[in-house]
């Protein structure tokens, strides 16, 4: 992993930060803020992001490349979206991680430690944590959506073999 220091403002890199789906929300002072609590990563194919089991408050926003989602050694999804929200859960409520995150193409992820939210002061912390957090609730509720919609067709699935002459 090559890793850069606590970022400056920078108006290109704030620009391309306006672009990244999960950015867009925030206001120029905002992301400004995430500048100088980020840092930029990247990663080389086969590094890991991410390890199962550890614990950790960096959240990991995918700039570009692809990272596989791996849990108990299987790959359970991949994912090429900028914008993608990579940690958030292991940030939210300090339990270990709850699976390993590779690079599966060389990658670069904006990475902030969340625990810089409680070195903040005023508005600055509440504006903030409360935009960080919004990201964080659309994100697992576009997750959850998603696994909602794969049960259902699994269940269907079941449902239809389990009547099938033969059950196939």
């Amino acid at each position: 992993m090559i890793e850069s220091e606590y970022l400056e403002e920078n108006d290109k890199l704030l620009q391309s930060l306006k672009r990244i789906p999960s950015l867009e929300q925030f206001k120029e002072n905002e992301l400004r803020i995430l500048l100088h609590k980020s840092k930029i990563r990247k990663y080389r194919k086969g590094e890991r992001i991410i390890k199962e089991g550890a614990t950790g408050a960096w959240i990991y926003i995918l700039v570009y490349g692809r990272v596989e989602i791996i849990k108990d050694g299987r790959i359970i999804t991949t994912t090429d979206r900028r914008g993608e929200l990579i940690g958030e859960i292991g940030a939210i409520d300090g339990a270990a991680r709850s699976a390993s995150v590779m690079a599966s193409e060389n990658t670069v992820c904006l990475a902030t430690d969340t625990r810089q939210i409680q070195r903040m002061t005023g508005d600055d912390r509440l504006a903030f944590g409360y935009i960080l957090y919004r990201v964080f609730a659309e994100t697992l509720a576009e997750r959850l959506r998603l696994t909602t919609q794969e049960l259902m067709r699994e269940r269907n699935r079941f449902h239809l073999k389990k009547w099938l002459p033969g059950g196939r």
